[in-house]
């Protein structure tokens, strides 16, 4: 570490603590040459995530806008804000473990339909229909009868599981 008085390259540490909810490591330094004490502080540097829009204009990622989406599709419904914060970390944490740190926001939006899916039905046509930009009704009665025939299939395998006993 450079002095920032002296300019030299010979320093050393007095007391290191973590700051900032043990993100930061702060340091206090002192140069073996001019004596002097200066601070610094030490920080991972984590490459952002960048989501491609359907325009091919980027932008950083915010997961505000994953819970914002999750909340309109979830209003009124049996859902707690402690089940959508979950959804969002998840797909947050899918997204960083990527090979790449640029994500099309069409994935992202299909991470969030898959969780909703399974959670609820409701709240997975209301988002589908603004992520899949349904136009009429057909579209939603389209998607309605993917998700009946989907747990007729359901239903009849566990009637033949608990018949076959």
């Amino acid at each position: 570490m450079k002095c920032p008085f002296c300019n030299n390259l010979e320093t050393g540490v007095i007391e290191s603590r973590a700051i900032e909810n043990c993100q930061v490591i702060r340091r206090r330094r002192y140069c073996k040459k001019c004596n002097k004490r200066f601070t610094t502080h030490e920080r991972i540097e984590l490459v952002p995530l960048v989501v491609i829009k359907k325009d091919e204009s980027r932008e950083v990622f915010n997961r505000e806008k994953i819970i914002k989406g999750i909340i309109k599709a979830c209003e009124k419904r049996p859902i707690s804000m402690a089940q959508i914060n979950q959804i969002t970390e998840e797909i947050e944490e899918k997204l960083k473990q990527g090979s790449s740190n640029e994500i099309k926001s069409h994935a992202i939006g299909r991470l969030v339909m898959n969780r909703l899916k399974s959670l609820d039905e409701v709240a997975y046509v209301r988002f589908a229909s603004v992520y899949r930009h349904f136009e009429d009704i057909g579209s939603f009665l389209e998607e309605i009868s993917k998700i009946k025939k989907v747990n007729k299939k359901v239903e009849q395998k566990s009637e033949e599981g608990s018949n076959g006993g």
